[in-house]
């Protein structure tokens, strides 16, 4: 099931291509922000992989937003369930939500977003309220086609890798969304600009708190029992925006919360160094500025989505 690896081809351009960037508004589908990659390589960490197969189950794909296909699984376990909760994933490739939907529990199925690189791609493309209901609709009669009756939505998750949160922030905007979304899942995804722009906080610059305001008002709901969230981050310093580091400390400022060192092991070899947590919501924090430790978040979905199931 699990394969090690120190050199992961799929993560080699991540610091480039995957890191969220920063939402340009000036175009429909703002490019990705450069930023400084980090030159560290390290083989300390396992960076274990999980291994692609083929899972039992039911999958359909659908056109969603710039046409990109929406890939939708029913894993075996759920065909006969009245009610599903249904995990909504942006950014990735869709066999790791598909496979850690297998893990989390019996009446769970999945739908994959891939639009492409930089967060801002998926704010504008999410922006609309239109564009998540259709998504929605159009799931529901997937699940309806593919199971030859009706099913009901009982739960919706969201869960974003990287850049995907920029669909997420987007989709919470709307105050209806936020009511009807149960539960969110943020790997190593979280970013937002620094002011002046391109000025780290070192420098004298501080946060853009523009992009995290309503994951921030999500983390108050989940802290006070109303929600449920989970928040992982690597080490990696981008430079030219935002860590995951620094914007979860942003978050945790909200909720007037503390971190806690710890050390733990987590999925696959990963490290975890710190974590904070109040009510629902959890935020874990793991050692990593290279390529590979981002990686290691989105293929231990499966570990966080089990969490998150239990806060």
């Amino acid at each position: 099931m699990l394969k090690r690896s120190f050199v992961d081809s799929e993560a080699c351009p991540l610091i480039l291509l995957l890191l969220a960037a920063p939402l340009n508004a000036q175009t429909n589908n703002p490019p990705a922000a450069a930023q400084n990659p980090s030159p560290m390589v390290e083989h300390s960490r396992a960076h274990e992989r999980i291994a692609q197969r083929e899972l039992p189950g039911l999958r359909a794909t659908f056109n969603g937003p710039l046409d990109k296909p929406v890939n939708v699984f029913i894993p075996e376990s759920a065909k006969r369930a009245k009610s599903v909760k249904l995990v909504v994933h942006f950014h990735g490739a869709a066999f790791i939500p598909e496979y850690a939907v297998t893990q989390v529990g019996k009446n769970y199925v999945t739908a994959v977003v891939q639009l492409g690189a930089g967060n801002g791609v998926y704010d504008v493309n999410f922006s609309p309220p239109a564009a998540f209901d259709t998504l929605v609709t159009n799931v529901r009669r997937t699940l309806a086609d593919q199971l030859a009756r009706p099913v009901e939505i009982e739960t919706i998750i969201l869960s974003g890798f990287s850049a995907g949160h920029g669909a997420i922030r987007a989709i919470l905007r709307d105050s209806l969304h936020f009511q009807q979304v149960a539960a969110i899942l943020l790997l190593d995804g979280l970013h937002t600009g620094y002011e002046p722009q391109g000025t780290p906080v070192a420098n004298g610059g501080k946060l853009n708190p523009t992009s995290l305001l309503e994951v921030a008002r999500f983390a108050q709901a989940a802290a006070a029992g109303q929600k449920r969230m989970l928040i992982t981050h690597s080490e990696i310093f981008p430079g030219t925006f935002a860590s995951t580091t620094e914007t979860a400390a942003y978050v945790l400022e909200q909720l007037q919360l503390q971190r806690r060192p710890v050390l733990k092991w987590g999925p696959l070899g990963m490290q975890q160094t710190s974590e904070a947590q109040r009510g629902h919501f959890l935020l874990m924090g793991f050692a990593g500025n290279s390529a590979p430790d981002h990686i290691d978040h989105f293929h231990g979905m499966y570990h966080f989505l089990r969490h998150l199931e239990r806060l």
